[in-house]
């Protein structure tokens, strides 16, 4: 392999080759939603301190996000990419790191867990960033540690993580945006003349 995926697959060997034992069960733990559960219960509870009963509206609005970015994730690009996961590449046989297993689907790129906590994270950070000045750290520390553990159990290259994390981003600043000028308009609108 030569060029950009032969460093990509080069970069995703090493990577997933610098595992220990003790290591596995806590990065299949991380790679699942439920040890994230404390970090979402935390993340309502800021969003309904600093938007009261209209929180509602912004928890609604990360619901569109994730149904973005995973749709647009799993539906469209991994089907119109057709790009082998790590773990089904041929080439790759024998040398991939695989703690928790076969995934189910064939194709990786681009990676919905990054498309879908960096979307996320790019559009919390700007809802919640005027009470909480420093949460868009910990929102993309989060994005990072829980995607790169996907290269980790040996399921993406990191060039799928970065498509995903790029894809995320994008479709959460977008919504963002969006809700932000409706936002706008409406004040406006009830803006005494």
């Amino acid at each position: 392999m030569a060029g950009i995926e032969g460093v990509d697959t080069q970069l995703f060997l090493w990577l997933n080759g610098l595992h220990v034992g003790w290591l596995d069960k806590v990065m299949v733990s991380i790679t699942e939603t439920w040890p994230w559960i404390p970090l979402f219960i935390l993340l309502i509870f800021m969003v309904f301190k600093q938007y009261g009963k209209h929180g509602w509206w912004v928890l609604l609005t990360v619901a569109l996000v994730l149904l973005c970015s995973d749709q647009l994730s799993a539906h469209v690009c991994k089907p119109l990419f057709h790009r082998l996961r790590p773990c089904f590449n041929p080439e790759l046989e024998g040398l991939v790191h695989l703690p928790k297993g076969l995934p189910g689907g064939r194709y990786g790129f681009v990676s919905s867990h990054a498309a879908n906590t960096f979307a996320v994270a790019a559009f919390l950070t700007p809802v919640l960033r005027q009470s909480y000045k420093h949460v868009g750290w910990w929102l993309f520390a989060w994005a990072f540690i829980s995607s790169y553990t996907r290269i980790y159990i040996g399921v993406h290259y990191p060039g799928d993580i970065v498509g995903g994390a790029a894809l995320g981003i994008i479709i959460g600043w977008i919504i963002w945006r969006l809700l932000k000028n409706h936002l706008n308009r409406r004040a406006e609108v009830n803006t005494p003349k």
